[in-house]
């Protein structure tokens, strides 16, 4: 792989969804940066703080969330000195996204009071009364028609579709749900799936007219639905919860089809590839060098200066089953336990997913929907922070607030050492044509590029699991 340099950043980071421009906000400025050579492009100064940023679908807008004020800020990147401002007042803004069409924008007030569809060609809005949730339960069709937005009034839940035209609301039934949690379109815009909260385990699948096309109930007892995730090709719906399960139903009965367990303990027989990250220290053998006490010193200590602290790399070491993983005991008496599959997501061929089971934060598991087994487990030194699959194809990276990259495919995984010093990556993402993944630590990225081929393009017998400098 190959690294840029370390940029300052002190707060969110986002590519364009075209893929060329980075924006990237320092305090109150919001820098866009050219994705290839990461120069700055434009400059913007906001008045106050950035909290969040979004790019309108078209890439020609960002919007700059400045929940402090309350306040969001609005850019053009063809047209800089053209500039929106929305002030909600005292209701403040609590969330805002852009509409699929890139000229509305939708925020939602403090307390879910409502919520505001803003147009930036005629400086019109349109109000939804009593949105559900703030930065959730706002879901837009495919081909961007159509929006589902939930809503709550006396005691019940409900779902209104509009249109994405004009904002008139097309229709609005009501969800058997005790406390809806989430709403998603399916990938082919012919079905909503909504869940309740994790107080009660359903997920319900409506036609766009209102019909209950199907009710999903694991179990009655114990906590409920945690993730939910559509693959790419509409066809599987994965449910992870919060007993440490990932249920899978099909696109046509709706019915459950395979169910993956997260054991402690991995055992034959299994097809899994088992993965874990171990110490490779290497060390300068100046024995015969005529060198200076003070300069084999700074030799040797130049590994932990360039991140490879203690002069030690990683790599990752193949192991047999049976295997124990390290799991943590879910503190009882505090909400929101770290149990149940907490990360979820698809490969953008729709053949593997990942998941982390938050009560053992340092595994990554690797599902085969395909062959409806487990492919592979990732074992880490530290809890697993980030996960993002290329969008090209099947590759997961991911990081653990470590100055190390960690890569797998089908054919292998590998540990990268990234050379810059104290970085550590606490989160990443891809830009859209996968050529560029972006690398946050606490107040600075850097960007990286693979140059290296795929594992299965190489011969078998070089596709062991190594380490790598860059």
């Amino acid at each position: 792989m190959e690294f840029t340099e370390a940029y300052k950043q002190t707060g969110p980071c986002c590519f364009s969804p075209d893929g060329r421009y980075l924006a990237v906000a320092v305090d109150y400025r919001l820098v866009v940066r050219d994705v290839v050579s990461l120069k700055v492009v434009q400059l913007f100064s906001c008045v106050d703080k950035i909290s969040f940023l979004d790019w309108a679908p078209d890439s020609e807008y960002i919007l700059c969330g400045l929940y402090k004020r309350p306040m969001v800020q609005a850019w053009s990147l063809s047209q800089p000195d053209w500039t929106c401002k929305i002030d909600e007042g005292p209701a403040g803004i609590a969330y805002a996204r852009w509409s699929p069409d890139s000229r509305h924008i939708l925020t939602t007030s403090e307390f879910q009071l409502r919520l505001t569809v803003w147009s930036l060609v005629n400086t019109a809005c349109v109000h939804v009364q009593w949105p559900k949730h703030a930065s959730r339960g706002v879901s837009f069709t495919k081909d961007g028609k159509f929006a589902a937005i939930c809503t709550r009034r006396d005691c019940k839940d409900y779902v209104n579709l509009l249109s994405c035209h004009s904002w008139e609301i097309m229709s609005v039934f009501a969800v058997d749900t005790v406390d809806l949690a989430g709403v998603e379109w399916s990938p082919d815009d012919s079905a909503i799936v909504v869940w309740d909260s994790l107080l009660e385990y359903k997920v319900l699948i409506y036609s766009p007219d209102g019909r209950c096309l199907f009710k999903y109930l694991a179990y009655e007892s114990g906590l409920g639905v945690k993730t939910v995730a559509w693959s790419p090709c509409g066809q599987f719906l994965a449910v992870g919860s919060y007993d440490q399960a990932v249920r899978t139903l099909n696109h046509l009965t709706w019915k459950t089809f395979a169910e993956f367990t997260h054991a402690a303990s991995i055992r034959n027989p299994t097809n899994a590839a088992i993965f874990k990250e171990v110490d490779d220290p290497w060390q300068l053998d100046m024995s015969e060098l005529c060198l200076s006490e003070g300069f084999s010193r700074n030799m040797q200590g130049n590994g932990a200066e360039n991140g490879t602290e203690g002069g030690s790399r990683v790599k990752y070491a193949v192991m047999d089953a049976p295997i124990t993983l390290p799991s943590q005991k879910p503190v009882t008496d505090k909400p929101n336990p770290k149990q149940g599959i907490g990360m979820l997501s698809w490969s953008s061929d729709s053949h593997y997913f990942f998941t982390r089971n938050d009560n053992m934060p340092t595994a990554l598991w690797i599902w085969d929907i395909c062959r409806l087994d487990l492919a592979a487990v990732l074992v880490q030194k530290d809890p697993i922070r980030a996960a993002a699959w290329d969008p090209n194809c099947p590759r997961l990276v991911f990081c653990t607030e470590s100055p190390h990259l960690y890569m797998w495919t089908p054919s292998g995984a590998c540990c990268v050492n990234i050379p810059l010093p104290n970085f550590r990556v606490v989160d990443l993402k891809w830009n859209s044509d996968g050529t560029c993944l972006l690398l946050k630590d606490r107040d600075s990225f850097c960007c990286a590029a693979i140059v290296s081929p795929l594992p299965e393009e190489e011969e078998a017998d070089q596709s062991d699991v190594t380490s790598e400098d860059e």
